[in-house]
C-alpha cells in the first residue's frame, strides 16, 4: 500500500508537516473541521523563537516571507505594578530572537504554500479506527470515510486520535484567561495604549495578573489571569458582556484604570480561555500508523512555547518522515525518540513559569527571572 498520510488538524503544527512533507515530494492530506480558513478567528500575536519555531519554518523554506510578517517594535517588554508604575521596560532592538507576527498571516503562509486541495474543510474527525498492521479507518461528520496506514493527530487539546495510543486527559491547570480586545486604542484608550506600550505588557499579582501585548493598526489584545476554580469561572455569564465585565474588574478594585480599561473597556465580550494540561512527562507506547504533534501530544500551560513546539514538531516529523519514505515505523520511532525529552522539559519549563508569575511575591519574582537572578 503506498503510504497514505492524514494530517488531522489544520493548525500551525499540522499545515507545517503538511509543507515540509510536500517539500521533500511526500504528498499528505489534512482534514480540518473548520468548514474555511475564516471560519473563525486565528487568535493574536505569537512571538517565534530562533531556536525552535524559527528553525522550522526554515525547514518550510518560508524564513523570507515570514520576516515580512515581523511586527515592529514587538520585542518590548515591560513590567508594572498594579498602580501602573513601569518596573522594568526592555526595548525592541531586533536582537531578541523571538520576534512577533499574527497568528492568522503565519497560518496563511502556510496554506499558501501548499498544493490546491491539501485541506479537505468541514471535515470533523468522528472516529479513528484501528484495522492492523499500522491501517486505520477515519469517519468523518460529513460522512466521509478514507483508509490510511498513518494518521498524525494535530488536533490540539481534546484530540480525536489520541486515544489510539494513550489514555491521558487534559485537566484543568488551575488557572483561567479571560480575553479581550481593544480596538483603536491610541485614539479610544490612551492610557491603556500608553500602559502597554509597544510590544508585551505584564502586571501580576499573586494568583492574578494582567497582560497584554500591542497589534498593529492600534490593537491591544488582553489576557486576564485568575488562578481560580472552574465553578467560579463558569459561573460567569459570558453571555451577558457587561456584567462578566464588571466580575472580571472586580478581582482588580484597587488597580489603576489604565489597567482595568483592559477589562471594561473591551470591544469584544471577554472569552473565557479555561487552561488544561497533560502530565508534564505525557508520552506513548510504540503503536503502528499512528501519531501526534503539538498540543495533542503535550498540551501545556502557555509559555509562548505552543505554536513554536507545534511548528517544530510538525517539521521534525516530516524531515524524518522523508528520510524514510519506506520504513514509517522507524520514523515515526525516531520523531517520538526526540519528542518526549523535548516536550517533557518544556512542560516543566512552562509549570515553573505560571508558579513564578503568580506566586506569593509576584512581580519580584518575575522581575528577578527577566533579570537572570
Amino acid at each position: 500500500m503506498k503510504n497514505q498520510i492524514a494530517i488531522i488538524g489544520a493548525g500551525l503544527g499540522g499545515l507545517m508537516l503538511a509543507r515540509v512533507l510536500y517539500r521533500h515530494g511526500v504528498a499528505a492530506t489534512i482534514y480540518e473541521s473548520d468548514a474555511s480558513p475564516e471560519a473563525r478567528s486565528q487568535g493574536g500575536m505569537l512571538d517565534i523563537h530562533d531556536f525552535n519555531g524559527q528553525l522550522a519554518i526554515k525547514d518550510a523554506g518560508l524564513y523570507d516571507e515570514f520576516q515580512k510578517l515581523i511586527h515592529p517594535g514587538g520585542q518590548q517588554t515591560r513590567v508594572l505594578d498594579r498602580h501602573g508604575s513601569v518596573l522594568m521596560d526592555t526595548p525592541d532592538d531586533g536582537t531578541g530572537g523571538r520576534p512577533e507576527v499574527q497568528r492568522g498571516e503565519l497560518r496563511r503562509i502556510l496554506l499558501e504554500s501548499l498544493p490546491p486541495n491539501s485541506v479537505q474543510w468541514g471535515s470533523k474527525l468522528l472516529t479513528a479506527t484501528r484495522l492492523g498492521a499500522g491501517i486505520h479507518e477515519l469517519t468523518f461528520a460529513n460522512g466521509r470515510k478514507v483508509i490510511v496506514n498513518l494518521v498524525v493527530g494535530a488536533d490540539g487539546a481534546w484530540s480525536k486520535v489520541r486515544p489510539l495510543i494513550s489514555d491521558a486527559q487534559p485537566t484543568y491547570a488551575g488557572t483561567t484567561f479571560i480575553e479581550t480586545w481593544l480596538l483603536d486604542a491610541d485614539v479610544r484608550h490612551k492610557a491603556s495604549a500608553a500602559a502597554v506600550g509597544g510590544g508585551g505588557m505584564f502586571a501580576l499579582a499573586p494568583g492574578k495578573g494582567i497582560m497584554a501585548h500591542r497589534e498593529p493598526d492600534g490593537v491591544l489584545h488582553a489576557y486576564v489571569a485568575l488562578n481560580r476554580t472552574r465553578q467560579w469561572i463558569q459561573r460567569i455569564d459570558f453571555d451577558d458582556a457587561q456584567s462578566a465585565k464588571a466580575t472580571i474588574a472586580a478581582e482588580f478594585a484597587d488597580w489603576t484604570p489604565a489597567l482595568t480599561d483592559l477589562i471594561t473597556q473591551s470591544d469584544t465580550t471577554p472569552v473565557a480561555r479555561i487552561l488544561h494540561q497533560l502530565p508534564d512527562d505525557h508520552r506513548w507506547s510504540r503503536l503502528p500508523g499512528v501519531t501526534l504533534i503539538g498540543d495533542a501530544a503535550h498540551l501545556m500551560i502557555p509559555s509562548g512555547e505552543g505554536a513554536n513546539l507545534a511548528m517544530y514538531d510538525g517539521a521534525e516529523l516530516g524531515k524524518a518522515i522523508a528520510a524514510s519514505p519506506n520504513e514509517l515505523e522507524h520514523a515515526l520511532q525516531s520523531y517520538e525518540n526526540e519528542l518526549f525529552p523535548r516536550s517533557t522539559a518544556a512542560a516543566k519549563e512552562a509549570a515553573a513559569l505560571a508558579n513564578l508569575m503568580f506566586a506569593h511575591d509576584t512581580p519580584q519574582s518575575l522581575l528577578r527571572m527577566f533579570r537572570g537572578d
